[in-house]
């Protein structure tokens, strides 16, 4: 895999971290702020006896006086009354749950409208606020079923040996539930409730109807109750789920770049092996085949090939004087001017050559470059006098390699050209004998110094 690849990778699989473990973190704090927020609801009037409605999905709270009743004289004046005058209600205060979540905390607070007597309570505590005279007096009774007077300083009313506690208009309690066991009115799950209960005399004929009731509740949601945090956790697992199959094909892929980087070696030092014995029949061409098949390679990257296509480009250039080996040492060693006949024997090198490689099938299109790369852009090369786009593009580039080396070489039949001798021939034969897109990438690599030229 490529520096750039695996760099784009990395940063792929830091950024959906980053993205899944903000979500869950974000699922996280959605789910503590909604656990922290409080909520309040107010009921009055008829509205303090409509019983909770469960497609409401809400938490309710409505209060329901009992059926069994009974009376006591309330004689305030000792003024001897023996007729019953004051009724006792047991009121049920139901706070029902009607939601998806639990309810972690709860109380509600009760502000009376009319005078009335407290006589018992159960579960909870009663944090009970009386006005006396000018002052409030507030002090929480634990359980109201066993109040003693004697420990608050509460205004009463003793009626035939019962103590109650006296709430004027806008006096009020606040109802605190209880989470022992024997109560477990906290938390509240899903579609339960509780149902405290206060009993408090009234005149006969009256009831709590002009008191407000308050509620005031906190929820416990699950952190698996929130959407996100699954579609964190999705993420999550489908990011380690990826990184799981980046390794194994990260270490299959090394494996196997390794053995084809082994398997490229040994084809390389066969190659190499193969062409130095065809070097070796020219001392004045030593090193030939190598250096154009070096050429022809930064020809092509710069061209825009990697991998695999350009070390093929590479094994290529580097057979392209294979048919070379055919050639009788006499001929391509003479130092005077070749007969037309042995100049047509030097010239039968490049079919030679596509002949030997014509077998060479793991090599595809192995015989290109052999067989044509001395063919000329106008169409006057040889051996079939292709021409332009017809020509195979990687005998275009070794083409434009093979002449440079050539030409910056020292041969039996003369010396090696000058710097500027060079430029100017690949300048002026683009078009004729070179592609002018292959001839302006070496003339390129040459200015920029990425081919180094003696003298």
């Amino acid at each position: 895999m490529k520096r750039e690849s695996r760099k784009k990778t990395a940063i792929w699989f830091i950024v959906t971290l980053i993205v899944a473990l903000g979500c869950l973190g974000l699922s996280m704090i959605k789910t503590s702020v909604y656990n922290h927020a409080k909520h309040h609801k107010v009921l009055s009037g008829p509205a303090l006896f409509v019983p909770g409605d469960p497609q409401s999905k809400e938490v309710t709270v409505d209060a329901a006086a009992r059926s069994s009743t009974w009376t006591k004289a309330f004689d305030f004046y000792n003024e001897g009354i023996t007729e019953h005058n004051y009724q006792a209600f047991t009121y049920d205060f139901s706070i029902r749950n009607y939601t998806k979540d639990e309810v972690a905390e709860f109380s509600f607070k009760l502000t009376f409208g009319r005078e009335v007597y407290l006589s018992s309570a159960w579960n909870g505590a009663l944090e009970i606020h009386q006005n006396v005279g000018a002052e409030e007096y507030v002090a929480t009774v634990p359980d109201l079923r066993v109040f003693v007077p004697e420990d608050f300083t509460f205004e009463t009313f003793t009626v035939e040996g019962e103590t109650l506690i006296v709430m004027k208009a806008g006096d009020y309690l606040i109802y605190h539930p209880s989470a022992s066991m024997n109560a477990l009115e906290m938390p509240i799950k899903p579609s339960e409730g509780t149902t405290p209960g206060i009993i408090m005399y009234m005149p006969i004929g009256t009831d709590i109807e002009g008191s407000t009731l308050e509620l005031d509740y906190t929820f416990h949601r699950l952190l698996t109750s929130e959407p996100l945090f699954w579609i964190a956790l999705s993420g999550l697992a489908v990011w380690l789920i990826a990184l799981v199959i980046f390794a194994v094909t990260s270490a299959q892929i090394r494996k196997y770049n390794e053995r084809h980087e082994r398997d490229n070696e040994i084809i390389n030092e066969s190659i190499e092996t193969f062409t130095g014995f065809i070097d070796a029949k020219d001392p004045y061409t030593n090193g030939h085949s190598k250096r154009v098949a070096e050429y022809t390679r930064l020809i092509a990257r710069d061209c825009g090939y990697d991998g695999e296509e350009l070390d093929r480009i590479y094994y290529m250039a580097l057979l392209h004087d294979c048919g070379k080996i055919a050639v009788p040492d006499n001929i391509l060693g003479k130092p005077g001017k070749l007969s037309e006949e042995e100049f047509e024997i030097i010239k039968s090198h490049t079919v030679r050559g596509g002949d030997i490689l014509s077998s060479f099938k793991s090599l595809e299109d192995a015989d290109e470059g052999a067989l044509y790369h001395h063919e000329r852009y106008d169409g006057k090369g040889y051996p079939e006098g292709r021409a332009g786009e017809d020509i195979p593009l990687i005998a275009r580039m070794i083409c434009v390699a093979d002449s440079f080396d050539a030409m910056n070489t020292n041969r039996v039949y003369r010396n090696k050209l000058t710097r500027e001798r060079i430029l100017s021939e690949l300048e002026s034969n683009k078009g004729r004998q070179f592609d002018p897109r292959f001839a302006d990438v070496m003339l390129r690599l040459l200015r920029e110094g990425r081919i180094v030229m003696d003298g």
